[in-house]
């Protein structure tokens, strides 16, 4: 009987049309969005040009409304934009490619005045604007707008790019600019870079904060951003282009030493087959300190495509060892032979065992998935652990529960001590559920050691917290 009443699509056929008619407008009724996805599905049945008035409706209503946005409504919101993109994408695209590209930059406009008046800091709604970017390229080449006409388009959305929407639409639209398109948007930029910056006499011109040189005002922050946005739009045309030289030229000189840049120049180099030049772009950046993982990997590439494979291979281990950073260890140990990769690997965890940061040791080993060897750091090192480590030491617990539950019951102490021992209030919820869990591993636990057993420690919580009442409250 339960299997009959299950809902799926073929239960629900045996009520017929009408009954179904009946119940979805009894359950749309009070949803404004039910509502519309079946108005939606109305228009369908009437071709794709009647879906696109309906969409082209509700892109206005949307881009009309004033009320602000906070989080009880992102959801209902995201919905809403999915349901039009989707339709945009999918149906109208279908049947008239370039009335959905229309459509979809009309969708795109919708992005400033959405998030003007909203009050979500999340990127759900960020994204269906980065999708539409990807369909917008996708429509353009089916639609065979003209690459001028389109890369006029494009110019004047990067142009208004306030809030992020637009970050990805150079790329997405390279296909279908192609060369001649991205040409012309690239001329477009240049030229727009070289005019001038107006600039209103000081009683008119618009204060908006203080720096460190003084006053800040809006035309010096407006050309500072154009003159930013037109350099990284110079660079995604580069790449589009596969013009590596002219992405390297966007770069400021001073900025081209930074590890982040360096790695990014590097990359694109070896790509072009110019690892050499890659090498000497590295070389510029000063390493004295831990240069950071791009940089390294870059490095690593560019010594492999140099045909240096042994000096790559030192370099990989030299990074591990300052890091404990498990990719650098799994693309040494992918290059040994058989059998010397197991003795490399114990080798590597007698390094991190020894490691300074136990807590970095502690990341290494449960992101190799190496229980044993994370229960044995604990077991060895408890006295180091920081129980303030929320971010590292709950996952970490967990991961052990099961096989090490002693290690586990580690973990969970420093943070119970933690939180009484500072007195952090805030966190008593925490400390008497990490409690509750301590007491739950116990008895899986045959041999405490040199730990205290469960009981003893509650009873010395008491006596040295006696007094957190909050905390005690609390326990069950």
């Amino acid at each position: 009987m339960a299997a009959k009443t299950t809902l799926n699509a073929k239960n629900l056929e045996p009520l017929g049309a009408q009954r179904l008619a009946e119940l979805l407008i009894e359950v749309s009724m009070g949803s404004a969005a039910h509502k519309r996805r079946l108005r939606m599905e109305l228009a369908g049945n009437h071709g794709s040009a009647e879906v696109a008035r309906e969409v082209r409706k509700r892109l206005a209503s949307i881009a009309r409304a004033r009320t602000v946005i906070n989080w009880r409504k992102v959801k209902a919101l995201k919905s809403d934009l999915e349901t039009q993109r989707k339709t945009i994408a999918e149906t109208v695209a279908a049947d008239d490619p370039p009335e959905a590209f229309e459509l979809i930059w009309q969708f795109l406009a919708l992005a400033n005045p959405i998030f003007e008046r909203s009050s979500d800091s999340s990127s759900s709604l960020i994204q269906s604007f980065h999708q539409a970017c990807e369909d917008a390229a996708a429509i353009a080449v089916s639609a065979k707008i003209d690459s001028n006409v389109l890369a006029d388009k494009v110019f004047k959305a990067v142009q208004d790019d306030g809030y992020g929407q637009y970050d990805n639409l150079i790329a997405a639209m390279a296909p279908a600019l192609g060369k001649d398109g991205l040409d012309c948007l690239k001329t477009l930029f240049v030229e727009w870079s070289k005019e001038p910056k107006d600039k209103p006499a000081n009683d008119k011109r618009e204060i908006i904060g203080w720096g460190s040189a003084g006053l800040l005002y809006e035309d010096e922050i407006y050309g500072t951003q154009r003159d930013l946005t037109v350099r990284i739009a110079l660079q995604e045309i580069a790449d589009a282009q596969g013009e590596v030289d002219d992405y390297i030229a966007q770069q400021p000189e001073k900025t081209r030493k930074m590890p982040m840049i360096a790695a990014d120049i590097a990359n694109r180099l070896v790509s072009a087959g110019r690892a050499k030049e890659a090498l000497e772009v590295l070389n510029e950046v000063d390493a004295t300190g831990q240069a950071g993982m791009p940089w390294q990997l870059a490095r690593v590439e560019t010594l492999e495509a140099l045909g240096r494979r042994e000096e790559a291979q030192t370099y990989r281990w030299t990074c591990f060892e300052q890091s404990l950073h498990d990719q650098h260890l799994r693309a040494f140990l992918k290059r040994l032979p058989d059998f010397d990769d197991l003795e490399a690997e114990e080798k590597a965890f007698a390094y991190a065992q020894a490691f300074p940061e136990v807590h970095q040791a502690l990341t290494f080993f449960l992101n190799w998935q190496a229980p044993a060897e994370a229960a044995k750091l604990v077991m060895r090192r408890k006295a180091e652990l920081d129980g303030n480590l929320y971010e590292l030491m709950p996952p970490a617990a967990e991961a052990l529960a099961e096989k090490h539950p002693l290690a586990a019951t580690i973990l969970l102490r420093s943070m119970i001590d933690f939180a009484l021992d500072s007195g952090r209030s805030s966190r008593y919820k925490h400390a008497a559920r990490h409690l509750a869990d301590c007491a739950s591993l116990a008895p899986h636990i045959n041999d405490f050691g040199d730990t205290r057993p469960h009981d003893i420690y509650v009873a010395e919580l008491k006596r040295r917290h006696g007094k957190r009442h909050g905390f005690w409250s609390l326990v069950t």
